[in-house]
Order: C-alpha cells, then structure tokens, then sequence
C-alpha cells in the first residue's frame, strides 16, 4: 500500500504530502534524491551539508593562517546554530 500520491503537472512538478513531508522532516529548501532501484524509484532527503558547505562554515574567508581543531568547531557550531535557528 502506498503511504500517498501526488500528481504531476504540466511543467514537470509536484507537491508533496503533509505527511510524507512530516515523516522526512523536509520543509523549503529542502533537498531530494531521486534512486531507482530496480523498477522502482526511490526518493530520500539528501544529506544535510555538502563538504562544501561545510568548508564555507570553518572557513568563511580565505586565510593564510592554519587553523586549529577548536577553530573548526567554533566554526561548523556557528554554522549549525544560523542554519537551523528558529525564525
């Protein structure tokens, strides 16, 4: 049985369910993989940071300077806080 169903448009797009939504925990902005196995396909969140993201948050600038492993915590702790703060 399926959990539920969307309907293709016209330009390609669709919406997906409340509840499909609650059970990823995905909102605006979000981002989906779509997999195909088999015959089926299959969607999932996608991972929540790229290593390039991940970069940007401890290293915002570049700089000459090497930096040390409390740098890199200080840095992806503020990223995470700005990221997912409640608005």
């Amino acid at each position: 049985m399926a959990l539920a169903q969307s309907k293709v448009t016209a330009q390609g797009q669709i919406s997906v369910p409340a509840e499909v939504r609650r059970k990823l925990g995905i909102g605006p902005g979000s981002v989906l993989e779509w997999d195909e196995e088999g015959d089926a396909v299959v969607i999932r969140k996608a991972g929540r940071f790229s290593s390039e993201e991940i970069h940007r948050a401890i290293f915002p600038k570049r700089s000459p300077n090497r930096k040390k492993l409390e740098d890199f915590d200080k840095g992806v702790l503020s990223h995470m806080k700005a990221k997912h703060a409640r608005r």
